[in-house]
């Protein structure tokens, strides 16, 4: 499957099937701060992903009122 992760932006790939968890394990990334996008939805922390699968890894960013 074809990863892009973001800030910095690059982009990996790896072998599937292969869940959420075992796929952020793998990059060493903590499943609360990341959002896991598939074809422009999220993706929820228990799917699977395919050997094709092209998901993208963003940081979840916060902001307060102005």
């Amino acid at each position: 499957m074809k990863v892009t992760l973001r800030n910095p932006t690059r982009e990996l790939e790896f072998p599937g099937p292969k869940s959420i968890v075992a796929l952020l394990q793998d990059l060493d990334l903590n499943r609360e701060s990341v959002l896991v996008i598939r074809g422009g939805t999220l993706v929820p922390g228990d799917a699977l992903l395919a050997d094709d699968d092209e998901v993208e890894i963003r940081p979840v960013i916060s902001g307060g009122a102005a």
